[in-house]
């Protein structure tokens, strides 16, 4: 007989919360990863007592008071607010778009006159679409200068995008930005959630608190021993990538990936800010993350005497590296739901996470996916 009743392939967010629904119902859970360590892409690193999100920065940030509830009776949180910082050839920029932004850019200091100006541009976005003959923004690009205009999506928006995604904005679809925040306020906080911050500790104490009672074995491929896996349990949670569940007979599914460069220098405070984006095209990295701030605020900083940094490079991906964001152009979304439906064919496994369903997911989505989700 198997020894558990579920085997979770995957130590991440989605694992590790199901680990802690199933054990609160008395259920018997082994959860193996391939990496050495758990938490998947929200684990941190203690570098000189600082918590280095290995995987890129990760926020917390959610309007569901369910969701909310639930992390915070499990962990801590912190103050942290996410109000990163655009940098175009070393002038710099507030983000979202608001009030702050429309300054710097235009010298205008009343809501009504950064109405105006943004008015102004985006009839001449407009007046150029009609000109071509075009009803409907085509592509990242068109959406983008009708939504904000040429000034803002020449200096903050083309060059951070087109190293984002390795393609032009011209080619990307133009639903990538049609949520695009612009407030004619002072008001830096990326997020509009009512609820936001970093687990005091980092994250890993979340995971820990997730996957408490749970059997972990890490630094194994299910794959590399399927059949002794399957038979360690009665049902499967699998969060890897779905095309690799049914060996790519559909194809591999695209994704890109993130390369990082990690440095600790010798000073307290190197750029101010835990998140700052470098918009220009000539800019090889996105952006450089200072993950001090992420949990250390105020004089905290300063008496900490090095700081961590990482520059985060955005390719393509290929076999061997680690996926990140799906591609959601014609031919995967074709090829995911073919992968899909195949998935809800099968018996005694259920597929979840971003990889295993083909979805770009934030951390609170997942949680509540698995709120949701009803486990026999």
């Amino acid at each position: 007989m198997p020894q558990y009743d579920y085997l979770i392939v995957g130590a991440g967010l989605f694992g590790a919360t199901f680990a802690y629904r199933a054990r609160r119902m008395g259920k018997r859970c082994l959860v193996i990863d391939r990496r050495a360590h758990t938490g998947g892409n929200v684990y941190c690193e203690s570098v000189q007592g600082i918590n280095v999100h290995k995987y890129g920065a990760h926020i917390f940030h959610t309007s569901d008071k369910r969701v909310w509830d639930f992390v915070t009776s499990l962990v801590e949180f912190n103050r942290y607010t996410n109000s990163p910082v655009a940098n175009w050839h070393g002038e710099l920029y507030n983000l979202p778009f608001n009030m702050n932004t429309f300054y710097r850019m235009w010298g205008v200091t009343t809501p009504a006159e950064a109405a105006a100006k943004l008015a102004e541009q985006r009839a001449e976005a407009e007046q150029a679409m009609r000109a071509a003959g075009i009803a409907e923004p085509r592509n990242l690009e068109e959406q983008a200068l009708l939504l904000i205009g040429r000034d803002i999506y020449e200096r903050l928006i083309k060059g951070y995008t087109e190293k984002q995604w390795g393609r032009p904005c011209s080619e990307l679809p133009a639903f990538i930005i049609r949520r695009l925040p612009v407030r004619l306020t002072f008001d830096n906080n990326y997020f509009n959630d009512a609820y936001q911050g970093i687990p005091v500790g980092g994250y890993n104490r979340l995971i820990d608190a997730l996957l408490e009672g749970a059997d972990i074995v890490t630094g194994v491929d299910y794959f590399d021993n399927r059949e002794h896996w399957n038979a360690q349990a009665e049902r499967i949670v699998f969060t890897g990538a779905i095309d690799r569940w049914f060996d790519y007979c559909h194809g591999r599914l695209q994704y890109r990936t993130v390369r990082f460069e990690q440095e600790t220098l010798a000073v307290s405070n190197y750029q101010g800010n835990a998140v700052v984006n470098y918009t220009a095209a000539d800019v090889p990295y996105t952006r450089i993350i200072e993950h001090k701030h992420f949990e250390m605020f105020g004089a905290e900083v300063d008496r900490c005497p090095v700081t961590v940094i990482s520059r985060e490079y955005s390719t393509e991906w290929q076999p061997g590296m680690e996926p990140y964001y799906p591609i959601n152009d014609e031919r995967n979304n074709a090829m995911a739901e073919k992968y899909r439906a195949m998935a809800a064919e099968e018996k005694n496994v259920i597929f979840g996470g971003r990889l295993a369903e083909y979805r770009y997911y934030d951390m609170a989505p997942i949680i509540a996916r698995v709120l949701e989700l009803d486990i026999p």
